[in-house]
């Protein structure tokens, strides 16, 4: 009986739970199910629970999924959940037949070894892991015989932080089918007391909202969440589950001190909050970016959060506006108070604010700190007040200093710690590396700015965050000859509604008592006091153990310390960052936690096969919102950490080269007929070729110089398995020695056999891998059936390009094996927006346009702009020959 296990990331095509088919053979196609409501595709799940226990913030899940193959044949069933992203999983098993089979985690390199022995002796796909704006996906399937049953059990935890007041924790609640028995449980305890709690969800309606039930006394919480099968359903007759969304739990703890120190068994934690105390005024310096690569639509959201922001600037605050492009534009001279009759100029200057040139960022940033120099020596500021400087932008610096290092280096020599720097990166192009440890060696942090039609508001809610600083250099200092090991201590800024927490351990572990001094400097003078706690006092405050999960401080000071160490990592380079990797490690590996320096493997041994999974952690600056694909196999191993830069053609039609090495891109389009056939991938050792057939408009533009023309038929063939691929945009054929299959794009299909595996995400995209050579995504572009000019097409995206010969050629084929270019002589263009270039490449200089491409991936209506270096008149210079040497006689 074939069995496999099936571990998977795509952030454009949802995990396979979702597909209406699930196709073994092309000849045996299943459809859903759908006399029974609680069955879908033969598979039950008639078990669900998240089951949260909370102590002092710290949070330990655990989500059970039970599940029944009522098929006559063995079923793939799935477990597919979302954690979020400051969450670290912990354990992860499956029972199938009273038959556990557990997860261990282990230092990457010895996971890959151990899954790459597994999977040498049976067969295993996989995908890894996604990333979303608060949340990582992770997907496991298994095959069971009819009948059989299955428990998946995953257990993560992860320190709660406290925002504008409140701690909230976030379950991803997405059965996609009704459950029998479905239920939430959160129990939370605080030993200082809770003072509020409140549970919502994205999804609930006026009929569930009373099937929440919470309560709160003294030191507990407990909310549930127990839908009927009944109040599931999306209507009466539904047998679609209307459980789909975030559940949210909101609480905060009593405050009658400004702190909170609990001791167990040789370790503490500090938990420092005060409350009613004098907001600092502050200066604040915006950053931004405003050269070609911003896109009209970033620098319209970027206008109306800034609008927003300047209705909540108080008035004994100071501020200022810098813009970069190609070159650096200040709005003011200095920093100016914010009078009402300074924040209407500068929402008239925020209006007119527009897109020009390149990216100055080390013009603007450098700028920004002498700004704020220049303010604090000349008294201009208050001298108790908290700087910041908070920048954002979408791309890569490429005017002045464009040598991130050289960056870093001289940011950091300049705001001498006296600043804290916040970096926001605006979509998926910016090199968020760079920017996030550039915030970190000053004081600050990065923040990733998702392109989506919120952005404004992700924008506003950040400034929100770092809006009311309360106090200037918090210590809380701790004797150091009795403790050890303590987390971060000090800190530059304390902010309203937030919280520090610090732990550590102590050097005796039969020590009784801990006295700790905490310093601020306030508003109006310096806060100054002392804390004293015994074990003793901690003991008895938690005497209810039944509310509280084993060694949890200890866990708590772990994970906090893990957290930091990756953290400090990030911005530290040589034996210092060497050091801090094998710390994490050593304690990411005692406490088993999958962090993203271990990895966590589950074999599961079937006759004298071993099938295997691999769950890693993908770090922030990984998140590109590209499709990361890991076709796992004896031969070959994808991280989760694997760049995702990718080749494409779509639109009209333009193609786009990433340069890893370059972190860039190259751009051209090929203007040709419609009917003409182009060669995009032409590998003859794989046997593998891909060509694309043009379509023009309805209507031909006799006014015109160039028709726009689309891809509106692609041919993906194997020669060597004899398989043959045609999409269009109303079918995608499947022909092999076998015989011919058609599918629709109103089908969700997932179909595997011999040296095929093909997904069809419904009216979206479409995914396509061959035996295990390179992956393509084709995405669907569907337009108003009645539009009077333009039709439905196509476009490509190809996915591990690596794993072709180097041999392949066609006009996308010669650019899958590494390539390098020189930018020289920058300088104005015809477009003011677009300037010019020289490009060094294979010893031809050719003269290049900066400017932007679509990646329809994400969004096929709308698109994300990518940065790159376009090549003019139909690539000439870059591809080899001439575009007509791409011309062929037919699809195939």
């Amino acid at each position: 009986m074939e069995s496999h296990l099936l571990l998977c990331v795509l952030l454009l095509i949802p995990a396979f739970a979702s597909s209406d088919f699930l196709v073994t053979h092309v000849r045996n196609i299943k459809k859903r199910n759908s006399d029974n409501d609680l069955v879908v595709n033969g598979i039950e799940i008639y078990r669900m629970k998240i089951d949260s226990k909370v102590t002092s913030r710290f949070a330990h899940n655990v989500i059970t999924s039970r599940a029944v193959n009522r098929g006559n044949i063995h079923k793939e069933v799935f477990f597919d959940v979302e954690l979020p992203k400051t969450a670290f999983i912990t354990n992860f098993s499956m029972t199938i037949d009273g038959i556990t089979y557990p997860g261990n985690i282990k230092e990457k390199e010895a996971a890959k070894q151990q899954y790459e022995k597994a999977v040498s002796r049976g067969q295993t796909a996989g995908l890894v892991k996604a990333s979303g704006r608060k949340t990582e996906k992770f997907t496991v399937s298994v095959n069971i015989a009819a009948g059989s049953k299955v428990t998946f059990e995953l257990t993560y935890e992860e320190l709660l932080k406290r925002h504008f007041g409140k701690y909230e924790m976030f379950i991803k609640v997405k059965p996609k089918q009704l459950v029998k028995d479905f239920e939430i449980e959160v129990n939370i305890f605080e030993p200082q007391g809770i003072s509020e709690l409140e549970a919502e969800g994205t999804f609930i309606t006026n009929d569930l909202q009373n099937v929440i039930k919470k309560s709160f006394s003294h030191k507990k919480g407990h909310i549930s969440f127990k839908p009927t099968l009944d109040q599931q359903r999306t209507c009466e007759n539904c047998s679609q589950s209307l459980l789909d969304g975030d559940f949210i739990v909101k609480y905060d703890v009593k405050r009658t001190t400004p702190d909170n120190l609990q001791i167990v068994n040789g370790y503490f934690v500090h938990f420092f909050a005060p409350t009613n105390l004098p907001k600092l005024p502050k200066n604040v310096i915006f950053i931004i970016d405003i050269s070609g690569s911003m896109s009209g639509r970033e620098i319209e959201q970027t206008r109306e959060a800034l609008l927003k922001i300047l209705d909540d600037i108080k008035e004994d605050d100071h501020f200022n506006f810098i813009l970069f492009g190609s070159d650096v534009h200040i709005w003011k001279e200095t920093l100016i108070k914010a009078t009402p009759e300074n924040l209407d100029e500068a929402r008239k200057f925020v209006r007119s604010i527009d897109t020009e040139g390149m990216t100055n960022l080390y013009g603007g940033i450098m700028k920004g700190i002498d700004m704020l120099n220049a303010a604090h020596e000349g008294n201009l500021v208050p001298k108790r007040s908290a700087s910041i400087i908070i920048m954002l932008t979408d791309g890569q610096p490429n005017v002045g200093i464009s040598n991130t290092q050289d960056i870093q280096t001289h940011v950091k020599k300049a705001i001498e710690g006296k600043y804290t720097l916040y970096n926001l990166g605006f979509g998926y192009g910016v090199d968020y590396n760079f920017l996030e440890k550039m915030a970190l060696e000053n004081k600050g942090l990065a923040r990733r700015i998702y392109p989506d039609s919120d952005s404004a508001l992700q924008l506003q809610g950040f400034y929100d965050e770092v809006s009311n600083p309360m106090l200037l250099d918090v210590e809380l200092n701790y004797p150091e000859n009795e403790i050890e090991d303590v987390t971060k201590n000090s800190f530059k800024h304390f902010y309203d509604g937030s919280e520090i927490v610090v732990a550590g351990r102590f050097r005796d572990i039969n020590q009784n008592s801990l006295t700790v001094d905490v310093k601020g400097e306030g508003a109006n003078d310096v806060l100054s006091f002392t804390t004293q706690q015994d074990k003793e006092q901690t003991a008895e405050v938690f005497q209810e153990q039944e509310y509280i999960f084993g060694d949890f401080i200890e866990r708590l000071w772990a994970y906090l310390t893990i957290e930091q160490l990756l953290e400090k990592r990030i911005a530290a380079t040589g034996e210092e960052k060497e050091n801090f990797t094998a710390k994490a490690l050593d304690l990411s590996l005692k406490y088993k936690f999958v962090t993203p320096l271990t990895s966590m493997v589950v074999t599961k041994p079937e006759g004298n096969e071993n099938q295997a999974a691999i769950a890693d952690k993908p770090t922030e600056a990984q998140a590109r919102g590209a499709p990361i694909v890991a076709q796992a196999s004896p031969a070959h191993y994808v991280h989760a950490s694997s760049p995702t830069w990718y080749t494409s053609v779509d639109g009209d039609p333009h193609f786009i080269i990433s340069v890893p090495q370059k972190e860039d891109a190259i751009c051209f389009n090929i203007n040709e007929n419609p009917g003409a056939v182009l060669s995009l991938i032409n590998d003859p050792v794989t046997g593998i070729t891909v060509n694309g057939e043009l379509i023009g408009d309805k209507k031909v533009d006799n006014d015109a110089k160039i028709q726009n023309t689309y891809f509106g038929k692609l041919g993906i063939a194997n020669k060597h398995l004899d398989i043959k691929v045609t999409v269009t945009p109303e079918k995608i054929t499947i022909q092999n020695e076998t015989g011919k299959t058609t599918f629709t794009w109103l089908d969700s299909v997932t179909l595997k056999q011999e040296g095929l595996t093909l997904i069809i995400n419904k009216k979206k995209s479409l995914m396509l891998s061959m035996s295990s050579s390179a992956s393509f995504v084709i995405v669907l572009h569907q337009v108003w059936k009645k539009h009077p000019l333009h039709k439905d097409f196509l476009g490509l995206y190809t996915l591990e390009s690596h794993k072709l010969s180097a041999q392949t050629q066609g006009l996308l084929g010669q650019f899958f094996h590494p390539i390098d270019f020189t930018i020289l002589e920058i300088h104005s263009g015809s477009d003011p927006k677009k300037p010019d270039a020289t490009m060094i490449f294979k010893n031809k200089e050719l003269i290049v346009t900066r400017g932007w491409q679509k990646d329809y991936r994400r969004d096929p209506e709308h698109g994300i702009d990518i940065p790159c270096w376009f090549v003019h008149n139909n690539g000439a210079g870059l591809i080899d020959g001439v575009h007509t040497d791409y011309i062929v006689s037919s699809l195939f």
